[in-house]
């Protein structure tokens, strides 16, 4: 038995649903970004985020944008930051934080920027977004034989350099220890 094209009860389609469900943990995981007090934990639902996003992107039918999304942010960036974190902070959070004593500025600019937000877009005719002379979607194999044909190259030296730069990092990290060679530790 298939399952019919709106959910019953609730008069939703499954991609509605779905789209709610994945803003609401894209909402949700922000906020966990914000408030956490554990920087590691932060670090984690910031990939969450970005996860629940570059579904989103899947869903408007940008797979290559959900690609990039998942390999560049999550796989990369995000990766990096936490590994950064973990190897020179302490993952606990100060008592008080110093952006604590800016929350009635940063309460009235959130609010004054969700009110024109919501003017912008009341005021706005929100059409179709795909206009007759939109070329029809081609896939990755353009992209893919854009940046692995003439720029292989440079995506090979990038690797070696962020590949060099976690190292280094780590090397920074390392404390040294009493029995090294070297100058006398205090």
């Amino acid at each position: 038995m298939p399952l019919p094209d709106v959910i019953p009860f609730i008069g939703l389609g499954w991609s509605d649903v779905l789209f709610l469900l994945l803003g609401g943990v894209v909402l949700a995981a922000a906020f966990g970004v914000v408030f956490g007090r554990d920087i590691i934990k932060s670090g984690l639902f910031l990939i969450l985020t970005l996860g629940a996003l570059a579904g989103i992107y899947v869903m408007l039918g940008a797979a290559i944008v959900a690609g990039a999304q998942v390999l560049v942010y999550i796989g990369a960036i995000s990766v990096l930051i936490l590994f950064a974190i973990m190897l020179t902070q302490s993952k606990v959070a100060p008592v008080k934080l110093a952006f604590q004593t800016q929350v009635a500025p940063a309460a009235l600019a959130a609010v004054l920027l969700a009110v024109v937000f919501g003017l912008a877009f009341g005021s706005t005719e929100w059409g179709s977004t795909v206009f007759s002379d939109t070329p029809a979607a081609t896939g990755t194999a353009p992209v893919a034989a854009a940046l692995f044909g003439p720029y292989l190259l440079a995506f090979e030296i990038a690797s070696v350099l962020i590949l060099a730069a976690v190292i280094g990092g780590i090397y920074l990290a390392m404390e040294p220890k009493a029995n090294d060679v070297g100058e006398d530790l205090p």
